[in-house]
């Protein structure tokens, strides 16, 4: 636990001020602003009454309101199609329905003078609002944080909160950016679980898309057409306009809505998902323009920029904050390397990871722990019938995310199975072994760890896709999810894939909190809180000392590795290595680097041992890592 916030004045008000939307006036009254350049007339109905909208330049209309309060429902009409404000803080009913006006200064902060805590000391622990608890709200799930934080999670990720159709879904296709899901609590209820995790010592993330808007309650194709490019598409359609006309609004937009959580929600970070889907031909992109704004914006507090890029585009992250650049980046690599050693599978996206050209999976695995990613300088790979950049520099270490499961790799299964009940189908005879190995590597690698919600227990509850939608497109969404599974049918020639829409999917994706109970589910806890424990106390004083270059990891007779991670010296302490041995088979490794000094000796000291080591050798799906300092010549 790291020490209190510094003390500072109570009450704190925060309130982002943005051209977009509903903003209350100190003098009282609203004003109304809508960026509707393909308009013709604007009006604003705001509760029951309606008033003009004045054209401005540049495509925006406002209105000023004198008499509106906080809590009255507004929203607008565009050629006489009524629409909610793309950019409200908050839709009780839905994004087809009214917007509710907001007044954020009313929330009276009590986390002090929080600034956050440092990217080293990140272990991410991902979320999703709606099945963390059976009741499905942020005031339950804040309830459950005081547990996270004694287990040696550091920050808590949620999946994206923007506001979608329906009363359960994933979030990735939310049209109200600014707006948290109301299913999930009121704007102040994020803010009480916020300041309740920095109470605690957690950071908190937030999931954002900017790659698309959802299919379903986004309007601005009627009256702002230039939110969508006209050169370039996306897999959801029409990609966001970043570099063409209008464009200069449309990444205000989106920025705004980075600096809209940041600052008015205090959150300490945010994940961009898929920004290889992101197309921007500008001068200066437009990762490269939040970053630089949201540095600037927030001085003094550690702010993190996490992205999910499938390209492996390690050039945008640096290993200190710097703007421009992001903190962290999600590297599938890692993840579907473990699951081929655990599961056996080789199908879809892992069929790069099984027996891949040039090399074995153990030395894509070698290349990943020393480098970052696992195709460094290696030619472009096909996956699923596109080609894959490859990277050509080593990664900042502590930039790259890795993980054993998250919501996608356990929910775009068809029947949404965890990590460790497909371990053990696959080695039932080595019971738990492998996949304690596997998180043993996660946790105490100098790499950044994240978690999925229930891992921390092996829990048996699935995580399912699901998607309240209706008509048409719940058809074609329950229809398409059934033929991406073709081979699950019965003999009746039915599908037995669950109908992702529902509701029974989504009570099935539910964690069941009464599993922690479980003798078994109770030591595998006591298991990653000793994991956390250590890379605590004695891996993460030493991570911003971590080598930019020069780690190594070879393979030992195709069932092992042996990796050297290498740490400089710096203000009094001497450079040192953390050594790590792994057996991934069911038989005795001889691992020459462990004879000779196998526990502690001068300059060495042994960190933690999976399994029983002998002088030289590794136990069946043993580990071993060990410190050892380094006089360099």
């Amino acid at each position: 636990m790291p020490p209190a916030p510094e003390g500072g004045a109570p009450g704190a008000r925060r309130a982002h001020e943005m051209p977009f939307g509903a903003t209350l006036l100190e003098g009282g009254g609203a004003r109304l602003r809508l960026w509707a350049p393909a308009a013709r007339t604007v009006e604003v109905e705001l509760h029951g009454a309606f008033m003009p909208a004045m054209p401005l330049p540049g495509g925006w209309w406002q209105a000023d309101a004198p008499r509106a309060v906080a809590g009255q429902r507004y929203r607008f009409h565009v050629d006489g199609l009524a629409v909610p404000d793309p950019a409200s803080r908050f839709n009780p009913d839905g994004p087809h329905a009214a917007s509710e006006l907001i007044d954020p200064r009313a929330f009276a902060w009590d986390d002090g003078d929080w600034r956050g805590r440092p990217w080293h000391e990140v272990v991410l622990y991902e979320l999703h609002v709606g099945s963390f608890t059976r009741e499905g709200t942020f005031a339950a799930a804040q309830a459950q944080l005081e547990g996270l934080a004694r287990l040696g999670i550091t920050a808590v990720q949620l999946m994206p909160l923007a506001d979608f159709p329906g009363r359960f879904g994933w979030g990735y296709d939310g049209v109200l950016h600014y707006a948290p899901h109301a299913a999930y609590g009121r704007p102040d209820d994020v803010k009480r679980f916020v300041q309740a995790a920095h109470a605690l010592g957690l950071m908190v993330f937030v999931d954002v898309v900017y790659n698309h808007f959802g299919p379903d309650g986004n309007y601005l194709h009627a009256y702002a057409p230039q939110f969508f490019s006209q050169q370039h598409d996306s897999p959801w359609g029409r990609a966001i306009n970043f570099d063409g006309e209008g464009s200069r609004t449309v990444r205000d937009f989106f920025i705004h809505n980075a600096l809209y959580w940041l600052e008015e929600f205090h959150v300490d970070g945010l994940r961009l998902d898929a920004v290889h889907a992101i197309v921007d031909g500008s001068a200066q992109h437009v990762l490269q323009e939040l970053s630089v704004r949201a540095r600037a914006h927030l001085p003094g507090r550690h702010i993190h920029l996490v992205v999910e890029d499938d390209h492996n585009d390690t050039a945008r992250l640096s290993a200190v904050p710097r703007p421009g650049r992001y903190d962290g980046q999600w590297t599938g690599d890692f993840h579907h390397i473990l699951h081929v050693l655990l599961t056996g599978e080789g199908g879809g996206y892992y069929e790069e990871f099984r027996e891949a050209w040039p090399h074995g999976t153990l030395e894509q695995l070698a290349r990943c722990l020393a480098n970052g990613t696992a195709w460094l300088g290696a030619p472009p790979v096909a996956r699923q019938g596109r080609a894959r950049p490859a990277s050509f520099e080593a990664a900042p270490l502590l930039a790259i995310v890795n993980f054993l499961q998250n919501h996608d790799q356990v929910g775009n299964r068809a029947f949404g199975e965890r990590l460790a009940p497909l371990a053990l189908a696959q080695r039932p005879d080595a019971g738990q072994a492998p996949l304690a190995l596997a998180t043993a590597l996660l946790l105490l690698a100098p790499h950044t760890p994240m978690l999925f919600m229930g891992q921390e227990w092996n829990a048996a509850t699935p995580f399912l896709y699901f998607a309240d939608w209706q008509g048409d497109l719940r058809r074609a969404v329950t229809e398409g999810r059934r033929r991406e599974f073709p081979q699950f049918h019965s003999a009746s020639g039915g599908s037995v894939v669950p109908d992702p829409c529902d509701e029974a999917t989504f009570h099935a994706s539910a964690l069941d909190r009464t599993e922690r109970e479980r003798a078994e589910a109770v030591q595998w806890q006591s298991f990653v809180s000793h994991l956390l424990a250590l890379r605590q106390s004695a891996l993460v004083p030493r991570l911003p000392r971590l080598a930019p270059q020069g780690h190594t990891a070879e393979v030992i007779e195709g069932r092992g590795l042996w990796v050297r991670w290498h740490f400089d010296a710096r203000d009094g302490e001497p450079a040192c290595v953390l050594e790590m041995g792994l057996n991934f088979s069911g038989a005795v490794l001889a691992v020459p680097a462990l004879a000779g000094v196998h526990g502690a000796g001068e300059g060495v000291s042994v960190l933690y041992q999976q399994a029983d080591a002998e002088q030289g050798y590794l136990a069946p799906w043993g580990g071993h890592w060990r410190w050892r300092e380094e006089v360099r010549a």
